[in-house]
């Protein structure tokens, strides 16, 4: 009878065994406290991260993924993207990225840009607008219905921003074109009414722009888009560079700083006591001289450089939280956009980041911001399995990132590169 019964649960428990995945990790990094846990066991089962240990047993039936020489660490995460977009070379005017292409069009290539990071180890983006008609919502939406393999989207819908968009000085009798990428919000009502447009049509964050014109917006304006996306859960994001547009976007209590290449000493402390978090878009230099302002949006190459560092130096001595963003990239010959991506982390050690922050910027610190951490970020119990993992410490050389040989996005394994055994 104990043999029959044996046999019996055997036969019920096996189908449960054969879905968990068992990681053998060399060492798991926690970005938040910059240690390691050497000799590691990972347990995954229905894309969620069952135990974390080390000496766990391994349950029979288990698939075994041996990372044993490497190091772990959670999912890479984007902050700020725009993954339906792609600079033009030679200072282009903004408006001719999306004049000729179509919401399809926009949507395919977010797509595709999408599927190609989540290769390179980023498992979550914000895509933070200049996507038409809310094409970045019907490209998370694909795949989160599995049509599509991708990263977890956070997508923004359309910019809101005071009448005119990111264009400037458009003759009359061309019309607002621009409202293909924007929505024109004046005044609290129209901004709370633009809030709610972008979230009714899939938007999971908000973002504003402050200061593309000698108008901007007012403390009572942000407040009404911090007011309306907070009661739905959402974060508000804002673009905007200096001066007083920036003070009323931290006095409004926004969740994010997008940029902020002009921002002072006291600006960054008030960022820091009200817990608002920097996305500065960190360019390298080689890039900006390969896009010129684009169109007028950004300042000369050599100004804005040198800015970006300084402003990254001292808001990391300031102890202002930070995500990683990398905003737009142009096509390169030969060179991936999560190798564009990751030549941002060039900018981030000139200013003297040490890797741990910048690795916590670019995983936890991100989800928080995001405010995904309740269910990824971590590599914890009960979250979700997005793991990367690498051959050598990404803590001794951030530029290990590049290295990333292992991919996993909610349980699934999305790559792994064989190597020999040691």
């Amino acid at each position: 009878m104990r043999t029959l019964l044996a046999s019996i649960l055997l036969l019920l428990t096996a189908p449960l065994c054969a879905q968990v995945i068992a990681i053998r990790a060399g060492t798991i990094i926690d970005p938040v406290h910059g240690s390691g846990a050497k000799d590691q066991v990972i347990l995954v089962e229905k894309g969620k991260i069952l135990a974390v240990g080390s000496g766990l047993a391994i349950p029979a039936g288990a698939e075994v993924i041996d990372l044993s020489h490497e190091w772990v660490t959670p999912g890479l995460i984007d902050a700020h993207t725009h993954m339906t977009l792609t600079e033009i070379a030679g200072d282009a005017p903004f408006e001719s990225f999306y004049l000729n292409q179509s919401s399809t069009l926009r949507g395919l290539r977010g797509l595709h840009n999408a599927a190609l990071v989540l290769q390179a180890g980023f498992t979550t983006l914000r895509d933070v607008g200049n996507s038409a008609e809310w094409a970045m919502s019907d490209v998370r939406r694909a795949i989160d219905a599995g049509w599509f393999v991708g990263p977890t989207i956070i997508d923004s819908g359309k910019i809101i921003a005071p009448f005119g968009g990111q264009s400037r000085d458009i003759p009359p009798r061309q019309g607002p074109f621009w409202q293909f990428e924007y929505i024109d919000a004046d005044g609290p009502d129209e901004i709370r009414k633009a809030v709610r447009t972008d979230i009714y049509y899939g938007a999971g964050g908000i973002k504003l722009v402050a200061d593309n014109n000698p108008y901007h917006y007012s403390v009572d304006e942000f407040r009404a888009a911090v007011n309306e996306a907070h009661r739905a859960g959402v974060p508000v994001a804002v673009h905007v560079y200096a001066g007083d547009a920036l003070d009323n976007a931290i006095e409004a209590g926004v969740d994010s700083i997008e940029h902020g290449f002009d921002l002072t000493d006291a600006q960054l402390k008030r960022m820091k006591d009200k817990g608002i978090f920097l996305v500065g878009t960190d360019f390298p230099r080689a890039h900006l001289d390969i896009v010129g302002t684009s169109g007028g949006i950004l300042p000369e190459p050599e100004v804005l450089a040198p800015k970006i560092i300084d402003r990254l130096r001292r808001a990391h001595r300031i102890g202002v939280r930070m995500a990683f963003g990398s905003d737009t990239v142009i096509d390169m010959p030969g060179r991936t956009r999560a190798d564009l991506m990751f030549d941002y982390l060039f900018v981030w050690r000139a200013a003297g980041v040490p890797p741990v922050d910048i690795l916590r910027a670019m995983t936890t610190d991100a989800a928080e911001l995001l405010r995904v951490n309740k269910v990824r970020g971590p590599i914890a119990e009960h979250l979700s399995a997005d793991l990367v993992a690498m051959p050598a410490n990404p803590l001794d050389d951030i530029e290990n990132l590049r290295k990333i040989d292992f991919v996993m996005k909610d349980g699934k394994i999305v790559r792994q590169v064989s190597r020999p055994q040691r």
